[in-house]
């Protein structure tokens, strides 16, 4: 058992990190709201986009924010609603509320959100049925994205509903299935304990009744993130890679506008899973904000990394029109580790924004600093 002292340091360093931070920016609000959708029984707010030039049925994108951040402040960040313009796919932003979560975290450790028919699972899931009935979107061109805890939710989703969605982009996130508590959450985010690596695909495989095709894969992570340790891109891939059919070594090791991407095919050849791994990116989206390839706006969590994740994962969902000209393809040679050691993922770079004060050990004595300290992290209500 840890130490009194071991999880006071633990929570601290967690407080002072990115999911304890307020999102600092004044952000352009171009989003609608759902009016409604179904019992919502996670009680969270439905946002959404459609592009004014878009065909008669287009593609619905799900973007799932991270904590601190709000449906409008990531879509401005990420450049989300700017590529729909300019390709022509609608979007779909649930937002976590404080009434659920006081950080905005959405609440991928909770079982009783994060099962297929109950709580924010079903929320998300039911504000895609509206945007069905409503906007006529591609029933079989559905996505889902997400950042840090809504990069978590992204896997609940992928597990939970993989009928629903063509492919998935998981972006410092983890795996699913792994946490079920507080403890758990804190100790996975840091790829302490969990699952044999051998377990990770039947968590997904007993989540639903679904038996495929699966949804394809996207994984980004930064090398430098001390928020949700970059060991969990190698987890997602392993979850992942059995299910698909894929062999335990990447097909393809490239390097993409300076970063490295990995590749697995299945048994026909198609791409079903990508990890790119951000050399020195910390914890959140990494962005391109210049050159003809710009998408998005710096900010916290949202980072310059000379890459643009958004972009690059709707070409690699085939929602790009015409691609383009500048990303910097350089085949290698292929040289795989070991699964359990492969760091080959995205996100982040050095994280921007004021931190918090240091904890305090509050009235209420090392229980009252543990308890603060877990809701500054979003990981108590």
């Amino acid at each position: 058992m840890r130490s009194i002292n071991d999880t006071i340091s633990r929570l601290s360093h967690f407080q002072a990190g990115a999911l304890g931070r307020r999102l600092a920016v004044s952000a352009e609000d171009r989003l609608s709201d759902l009016e409604a959708f179904g019992s919502n029984p996670g009680a969270l707010r439905g946002r959404f986009y459609m592009p004014a030039s878009r065909p008669a049925s287009p593609a619905l994108v799900v973007v799932l924010h991270g904590c601190t951040q709000t449906a409008a402040g990531y879509d401005d960040g990420s450049g989300w609603s700017r590529l729909a313009d300019e390709q022509g796919f609608a979007l779909l932003y649930p937002e976590q509320q404080r009434g659920n979560n006081a950080n905005l975290c959405f609440n991928w450790f909770n079982t009783t959100d994060t099962q297929r028919d109950t709580g924010e699972a079903l929320s998300i899931r039911q504000m895609i049925a509206a945007m069905l009935a409503d906007h006529a979107v591609d029933p079989t061109r559905i996505f889902v994205t997400g950042l840090s805890a809504g990069g978590a939710m992204t896997s609940v989703m992928l597990a939970t509903y993989p009928e629903v969605f063509a492919g998935g982009a998981i972006i410092a996130g983890l795996p699913y299935g792994t946490a079920a508590s507080v403890p758990e959450a804190f100790d996975r985010m840091r790829a302490h304990g969990g699952p044999p690596t051998g377990a990770l695909s039947a968590l997904v495989t007993a989540a639903s009744h679904h038996e495929g095709p699966w949804p394809t894969i996207s994984v980004w992570h930064g090398d430098s993130d001390a928020t949700v340790s970059h060991a969990n891109a190698a987890l997602i891939v392993e979850q992942w890679r059995a299910i698909h059919g894929a062999s335990r070594e990447p097909s393809t090791v490239e390097q993409v506008d300076g970063h490295a991407r990995r590749v697995w095919r299945d048994a026909d050849g198609r791409e079903v899973i990508e990890a790119y791994r951000i050399a020195g990116l910390g914890h959140g989206t990494p962005l391109r904000t210049s050159g003809t390839d710009a998408c998005g706006t710096a900010g916290p969590y949202m980072l310059e990394a000379g890459i643009s994740s958004t972009r690059r994962i709707a070409d690699f969902w085939g929602l790009l029109a015409r691609k383009s000209e500048h990303h910097d393809h350089q085949p290698r040679p292929s040289n795989p580790q070991p699964a359990a050691s492969q760091n080959f993922i995205a996100t982040g770079s050095v994280d921007r924004g004021e931190a918090p004060p240091p904890l305090q050990q509050a009235a209420g004595g090392v229980g009252g600093a543990i308890e603060d300290a877990l809701r500054a992290a979003g990981l108590m209500r």
